[in-house]
């Protein structure tokens, strides 16, 4: 980094600027996104309806490439396949050999919808997989798609929610069949028989097909973002994670207040990319976030927590959307941010999550707990998201997630046994309170309700008692408002972040900061 951009960099940061200045005047983000490419990269997808609105023509093609180019954004993901449209190959390869002739990473990409037979449940758009034909159809897709790229993404729409006659039958017999291989179902539940389904049919009909036409291709499934209902739809992120060469994860949070996309706060792009990036470890790359139901501040906000997550990628779905609607307005607040969050994945990147272990267990129920560690998130409590029973932190956050464990009341009491804190909700307080002593000074908890939700009505008095408690074991005073997310590094680095759309005051062992509107601060030791 050159003196003139550091001044700058510590001017960003000082100012506490929104949208911050991100660069200096003269600077290029196509140079800058470069310089941090080993770090953090940009890139976005080309549905198969842009591929053939944009991609199919000469001008088309060169104002994605300089719209690409002056976003910052180094790879390109072009898709074969989407809603029942089966993009040209040649217009695919014609675009594929202009973007890499340009220095692109250019990868293939399906949309696994509209691919055959209706599913009962989200019929115009998912398909019923235990449809032979259907399951030939998907495999000719990766078969074609395959032959001209050497790394497809798999969109979030990897799943069935169909409960037809055909699939209710093979699901009482407790069987798969993928062409002429049957495989066995653990159990005859519609949970279990999809898991099976989409891990089987994902071997055979996506990775092996793939591999035979094209044995480099690497094969990447793409996690929604509505981590609590996997595996009703068949996504066992451990199986299908150990199957495919790499994951992606959807941390497109957008408007908590938008009437038709609301519902999810911005914390949890970060617990899910925390969570299925333990899982993944280095298969794990970017965070995938779009435009839908956000203005400037919720973009940037999803692109914040997705760097917070440890991605290494984020990807912008998609072009063609990003060229209306909100899009336009998106993209120019984030092109001004770019070159401070790869600065910040830069230090992120360099140091370890610590704070409050968030146990959910894979594949685990929410009951009525639906997306609790994310509310808990914006309570201002440093979560680190873990699939394991968080044996060697001083303090964890339980819920009944955690009853998906058969060991957990063993391991729970062994846990607390040690002396160490456990924040429990009170839905997993009234299912354990005949077997554990409720009573221990070290069990704190939180009253839920049913309704996760009702925790952004907190107030701070009560959060600052919650956090006295809770961060005590790391040393750290931290008083906030709700809405207030702090995350927290093992050399005591720490970010802040205000997700309210008024100026909060907050104090960090004993040191008060004001932070702007829909802004963070951050500190790096």
């Amino acid at each position: 980094m050159t003196k003139l951009n550091k001044i700058c960099f510590v001017l960003i940061v000082a100012l506490n600027i929104f949208p911050s200045i991100g660069f200096c005047a003269g600077d290029d983000l196509l140079d800058t996104a470069r310089k941090y490419q080993g770090i953090h990269k940009y890139s976005t997808l080309f549905t198969a309806q842009d591929v053939r609105n944009y991609l199919s023509n000469e001008g088309g093609i060169k104002n994605a490439i300089e719209w690409c180019k002056k976003t910052g954004v180094l790879k390109v993901y072009i898709e074969s396949f989407r809603d029942g449209y089966q993009s040209e190959r040649s217009v695919l390869i014609n675009a594929r050999d202009r973007f890499k002739k340009e220095g692109f990473e250019v990868s293939g990409c399906v949309t696994t919808t509209k691919v055959g037979k209706s599913s009962t449940g989200w019929k115009d758009t998912i398909s019923c997989y235990t449809d032979l034909p259907t399951q030939e159809r998907l495999k000719s897709i990766f078969e074609y798609t395959a032959g001209m790229f050497d790394e497809i993404m798999i969109d979030d729409f990897w799943f069935t929610d169909c409960t037809c006659v055909d699939c209710d039958n093979a699901r009482k017999s407790k069987t798969v069949k993928i062409g002429n291989k049957q495989f066995p179902v653990s159990g005859d539940s519609w949970e279990n028989y999809r898991c099976e389904l989409m891990l089987d049919l994902s071997k055979e009909y996506v990775l092996k097909a793939s591999k035979k036409i094209n044995p480099v291709c690497k094969i990447i499934i793409k996690y929604p973002q509505w981590y609590d209902r996997f595996h009703e739809r068949g996504y066992d992120v451990i199986r299908e994670t150990e199957a495919f060469d790499k994951i992606w994860v959807g941390t497109e949070t957008r408007d908590y207040e938008d009437k038709r996309w609301g519902g999810t706060v911005q914390y949890e792009a970060f617990f899910i990319m925390r969570w299925l990036g333990e899982i993944g470890g280095k298969k794990c790359g970017g965070g995938w976030f779009d435009w839908l139901g956000t203005t400037e501040n919720t973009y940037i906000e999803q692109a914040r927590q997705t760097i917070l997550g440890g991605a290494v990628e984020s990807f912008l779905f998609c072009y063609g959307g990003l060229q209306r609607d909100t899009g336009p307005k998106n993209i120019e607040a984030l092109r001004q941010n770019i070159p401070e969050l790869l600065q910040v994945a830069q230090e992120v990147k360099k140091r370890k999550i610590i704070g409050i272990a968030a146990y959910k267990p894979a594949n685990s129920h929410p009951e009525e707990e639906a997306r609790v560690f994310d509310f808990v998130g914006m309570m201002g409590l440093p979560m680190v998201p873990t699939h394991k029973f968080p044996t060697s932190f001083p303090v964890a956050f339980f819920s009944v997630h955690s009853l998906k464990d058969n060991e957990f009341l063993k391991n729970f009491k062994a846990y607390i046994g040690k002396g160490n804190i456990a924040f429990i909700t009170d839905g997993l307080a009234k299912r354990i309170e005949d077997k554990i002593n409720l009573n221990s000074s070290k069990i704190i908890v939180l009253k839920v309700s049913g309704n996760p939700k009702s925790l952004l009505q907190l107030s701070q008095t009560e959060l600052d008692e919650f956090r006295d408690k809770l961060l005590g074991p790391y040393k750290i005073k931290f008083k906030a408002p709700n809405k207030v997310g702090l995350y927290l590094f093992s050399d005591k680095s720490y970010v802040i972040e205000n997700f309210k759309d008024q100026s909060v005051e907050v104090e960090y062992n004993g040191k008060k900061i004001t932070i702007q509107p829909r802004n963070w601060i951050y500190e790096w030791k």
